[in-house]
């Protein structure tokens, strides 16, 4: 027990964050550079979920609203598919309204999808039509490249209607339930970023689409224990070692026709990872085989089918599928940019048109961290060499020094454009100060998109430091009580991730507002990057090869003791610890395997059996169950339930369609038959809990238990 009173509760904070989406909501999003230098973007109002579409004109800087959903539905109520909600699921997108949209190629035109229906808004005359797509949800809408058609997915088959009239043309029939064509399957949209499942030709004349094969993959219901009276969902869920969908590429006119199916080796390359289709380029491929150790660029003949290989990649270990993993054509087809990780960090290359090496454009230590894409002359991408910091860089594509387009410390990220002279720029620095800019293409700055989001009352205190560890320079943040009295000891919340694709330790204090507010409540926050986060060099990933609890533990408590050494104000006899998603599934290892260090966990829907997760994101780093069965065990959140002696609460959404609520539930059967206490909060949400009164509940909870304990 603490040795003075715990202090008072900021309530109004937690309220504040709540309602405010963790003050997300009232910022731009969603940008699209136009053409002529108009930037159209999203935004809600600073305590609204409902998005409405604005426009920034590029020659006199005013901005506009452009669309909202309620006119164009008329004062009706939003509707969303079962589909559209899996879709924003896995785009973790938590508006309503205009929360998606796309522009025509040349800019005249905007498609908004809506409430089930499709609407096009001219800009030119500011007049809405609204498209006859007939009956049925259209999924994933999108122009062809003239702005004359949308093609768009009705129950697994592919459609397209012209934007100046007619019938709506259906360009494929499914030859049973387990067919669908023009969907992208569930682990490339949740695991590769791809969510688009056909591409037009540059012409607008072909379409190319992938057919996938459902019928070996897993059915999974997930139910709404909360809504009884309304059936399950089913997902086809591939868990690690099982079937995946079997995925094919093919080509069809848009006039209607027979389609030209790709060949490519699908079983060495079962993987269809990226497509592109590139005005004055082939028809380009990545793809990867199971083990995700080796990778190909195809190009492919569309009269014929046949493909060509351009380049591979190989590790041992595994190959990275995040943003650098793409490939982007020069204008003119003579040659592609591409990213690569073989020299021991991500840097970019020039590739001739036959995918032969021209040169390299940047070094490994220059910190590659994204690759945005081409504009103008230049290819652009974020690097920093300090992992905490993330910049805006550029390279000529000619030869050349790459050029550090932003300079002040925090985390900063960029939209450009291929077809105008601009560039939007988005910063949250060290200061706290956050800034949505638009700049022209030598970084001056033009003007900037407005926010009418809330500002926090006050901005967290975060100490940045890089602790030795054994030599691993460990990157530290440390927040403590904005009151912080040096005499006293204070108990330590460690804040966790610890997974592969995202950094808990950034140069930017807004991450740190809930922690704040913890650290306020009477303890101090400790957040660590370990090995295998992101940010660092090959090697650093690759340490958590086979095994994702070892090291990324043994790093969090190596940090954790350092910190603890450096900061005798840190009271490391109480220690709890907590996180969601794979930090979930570290905080509930934590307190069975190092209860020494550990005096209790807070498991937010946690992976507790890996066995039990997708393939594509399980077996890139795990291998499958039958390969590493002593990974998978000894990783096993259930196998350890005997050895729990700490208190733990977990957490988890019922709804939860990508860490399924059965993980949990799979821990605490476990951990009852073992006669261990434990604490379940069944949650009515999904993977995200966007609901402002479940968000308040989850912290208080979350505070209360942790004061409870320690």
């Amino acid at each position: 027990m603490p040795t003075q009173p715990w202090p008072s509760v900021d309530e109004a904070f937690v309220a504040q964050f709540a309602a405010t989406y963790g003050f997300k909501l009232g910022h731009p999003q969603e940008v699209t550079i136009a053409p002529d230098g108009d930037v159209l973007f999203t935004r809600t109002e600073a305590r609204s979920f409902v998005a409405d579409l604005y426009q920034r004109d590029a020659a006199t800087g005013e901005v506009t609203k452009l669309l909202d959903a309620a006119t164009l539905l008329g004062g009706a109520d939003e509707t969303l598919s079962a589909e559209e909600r899996a879709r924003r699921e896995r785009m973790r997108h938590a508006t309503r309204g205009i929360a998606g949209y796309a522009l025509s190629e040349d800019g005249r035109r905007i498609l908004v999808p809506l409430s089930n229906r499709l609407f096009v808004f001219d800009r030119d005359t500011a007049a809405v039509k609204e498209l006859a797509t007939g009956d049925g949800f259209p999924y994933d809408p999108r122009f062809s490249p003239d702005g004359a058609q949308v093609a768009y997915v009705v129950d697994g088959d592919l459609w397209t209607v012209r934007v100046d009239g007619g019938a709506a043309r259906r360009l494929t029939t499914r030859a049973a339930d387990t067919i669908e064509h023009g969907v992208a399957e569930f682990v490339a949209q949740e695991e590769m970023g791809r969510r688009r499942g056909y591409w037009w030709s540059p012409d607008g004349g072909q379409v190319a689409y992938q057919r996938s094969d459902l019928s070996k993959v897993d059915t999974l219901w997930v139910a709404d224990p909360a809504h009884p009276d309304t059936a399950p969902t089913p997902f086809r869920y591939p868990r690690a070692g099982t079937a995946n969908v079997d995925v094919t590429l093919g080509v069809m006119p848009t006039a209607g026709g027979e389609p030209t199916w790709i060949a490519w080796d699908r079983a060495r390359w079962p993987y269809l990872c990226r497509v592109q289709w590139s005005a004055r380029a082939p028809l380009t491929l990545i793809v990867m085989n199971r083990a995700q150790t080796e990778l190909a660029v195809l190009a492919a003949d569309v009269a014929t089918g046949e493909t060509t290989a351009l380049l591979t990649e190989r590790d041992d270990a595994w190959l990275e599928l995040d943003d650098n993993v793409s490939l982007a054509w020069l204008a003119d087809g003579s040659g592609f940019v591409w990213a690569t990780e073989r020299a021991g960090g991500w840097q970019l290359e020039l590739r001739g048109q036959d995918g032969a090496l021209v040169r390299a454009l940047t070094e490994p230590a220059l910190g590659m961290q994204t690759f945005y894409g081409l504009a103008g002359d230049a290819a652009w991408f974020a690097a920093s060499s300090d992992p905490i910091q993330t910049h805006v860089w550029s390279v000529p594509i000619a030869g050349g020094a790459p050029r550090q387009v932003t300079t002040e410390d925090g985390i900063h990220a960029a939209k450009v454009s291929a077809r105008a002279e601009i560039a939007v720029m988005v910063s949250s620095l060290r200061d706290g100060a956050l800034r949505y800019e638009v700049r022209d293409r030598g970084g001056r700055v033009l003007g900037t998109l407005p926010s009418v989001a809330e500002a926090p009352p006050w901005l967290p205190e975060v100490a940045w430091e890089t602790v030795d560890a054994g030599g691993l320079g460990l990157r530290t943040a440390i927040v403590r009580p904005r009151d912080f009295d040096p005499k006293r000891r204070y108990p330590v919340l460690l804040h966790v991730y610890a997974g592969p694709s995202k950094r808990m330790v950034i140069a930017s204090p807004r991450a740190y507002l809930l922690d704040q507010w913890y650290a306020d409540a009477g303890f101090i926050v400790v957040a660590v990057d370990n090995r295998g986060t992101p940010g660092r060099d090959r090697a650093w990933s690759r340490a958590i090869h086979k095994d994702l609890i070892t090291v990324p533990l043994a790093d969090q408590v190596a940090g954790l003791e350092a910190v603890g050494a450096a900061h005798p104000e840190l009271d490391l006899a109480r220690v709890g610890i907590y996180g969601w998603s794979f930090g979930g599934y570290v905080s509930a290892m934590a307190v069975e395997l190092r209860p020494d260090v550990f005096r209790a966990a807070v498991a937010g829907a946690p992976v507790t059996d890996w066995a039990l997760y997708d393939t594509f994101y399980t077996e890139r780093y795990m291998q499958t169950p039958a390969a590493n069965p002593d990974g998978y065990a000894r990783g096993n959140a259930i196998t350890h339930a005997a050895s729990l002696t700490r208190p733990l609460l977990v957490i988890h959404g019922t709804t939860d369609d990508n860490v399924h609520f059965a993980h949990s539930l799979g821990l605490v059967e476990a951990l009852f038959r073992a006669g261990k206490d434990v604490e379940l909060l069944p949650v009515s949400a999904t993977h995200m809990t966007p609901d402002p009164e479940v968000a308040i509940a989850l912290h208080r909870k979350q505070l209360a238990f942790f004061r409870a304990h320690l």
